[in-house]
């Protein structure tokens, strides 16, 4: 696919064959995407104004960051509605191969804006708000291609479970995370007491939730929440490198493995047995396995290469 960059004045513009997205460049200016699917005509163009994110695009890797640097990235309504709307159109677009997810100004997420909330809310509307909430945690989790979290800073409250939700997750040193919920006398949301215990293990998610104490990078990676840990100088460098060769996996059965992976603690053995040879059958009929045994072949590498982490990388970042 034939990936094109202008870059005029503040705006960038990325061109992946006929896909289009515009993006402003950061600031507190408005800003817009537009983006249509590969095989749509201009009628179907759609636009997202964004406000409280930055959306761009750079040889199929997305990228997404949580923009309100001022606060932290504390995530509000149009935060969520925008992220949910910008996932939508990602999805909707073949050329987007992952997505990076990070936070500006040094920060991933430092949870719920509350500003000035005070309690006496009708128990119905906060209902209601939660499962709004619940459908942008799935528009991460479920994003049918790999998905990145860079974390840099802060990632509390609601913004712990957000990077969970990502298939991978990646740190600088001097992030810090925090289940800050028991502190201000909430319940953990955003599918936090799902994720968690899958991860460290129910007796330890316990310690993290109840305690609401700050935990480190280091201590993150020890855990299993961070995969790596970086310099801050060298996180998203390495983040889109991790997208970028995820993004050579084969897209149906990448997403297949994704549900798969998502499903292997609540189904029962017989089930999931039944569920992986279902996608096994899919995937041994993908263009993508033909071109693969043929490259194994003429001996050549596969696409897939993980790429492995130095310590120069880190050092040599600018």
């Amino acid at each position: 696919m034939m990936v094109g960059l202008r870059v005029q004045k503040q705006n960038v513009s990325l061109v992946l064959g006929r896909s289009t997205l515009r993006v402003s460049a950061i600031g507190n200016t408005k800003k817009q995407a537009n983006c249509f699917g590969a095989t749509t005509t201009p009628d179907s163009q759609r636009e997202i104004e964004l406000e409280t994110i930055e959306l761009s695009v750079v040889e199929g890797i997305a990228m997404l960051t949580l923009s309100r640097p001022g606060r932290l990235n504390a995530v509000t309504r149009a935060m969520r509605d925008e992220l949910e709307h910008a996932l939508d159109v990602l999805r909707r677009d073949p050329g987007v191969r992952a997505l990076v997810l990070t936070g500006a100004g040094g920060n991933f997420c430092s949870g719920a804006d509350l500003g000035g909330a005070s309690g006496g809310v009708e128990g119905a509307e906060i209902l209601a708000s939660m499962r709004t909430w619940h459908r942008a945690l799935r528009a991460v989790a479920d994003f049918d291609r790999p998905v990145v979290a860079a974390v840099d800073g802060v990632a509390f409250g609601m913004g712990f479970p957000l990077a969970l939700a990502a298939d991978i997750l990646i740190a600088s040193d001097r992030a810090r995370f925090c289940v800050s919920f028991a502190r201000i006398g909430l319940v953990p949301d955003l599918g936090l007491l799902y994720m968690l215990p899958r991860i460290v293990g129910m007796q330890r998610a316990r310690e993290l939730v109840y305690s609401a104490r700050e935990f480190g990078a280091t201590e993150a990676q020890d855990l299993g929440i961070a995969l790596e840990v970086h310099i801050p100088e060298a996180l998203l460098l390495r983040a889109m490198q991790i997208a970028a060769a995820l993004a050579e996996s084969s897209p149906t059965a990448f997403s297949m493995t994704k549900r798969l992976l998502s499903s292997s603690f609540d189904l029962g053995r017989d089930a999931f047995l039944d569920a992986e040879a279902n996608a096994q059958a899919v995937a041994f009929n993908t263009t993508y396995l033909k071109e693969s045994a043929a490259r194994f072949m003429r001996h050549e590498p596969a696409r897939l290469q993980w790429p492995v982490a130095h310590k120069t990388v880190a050092a040599e970042t600018p």
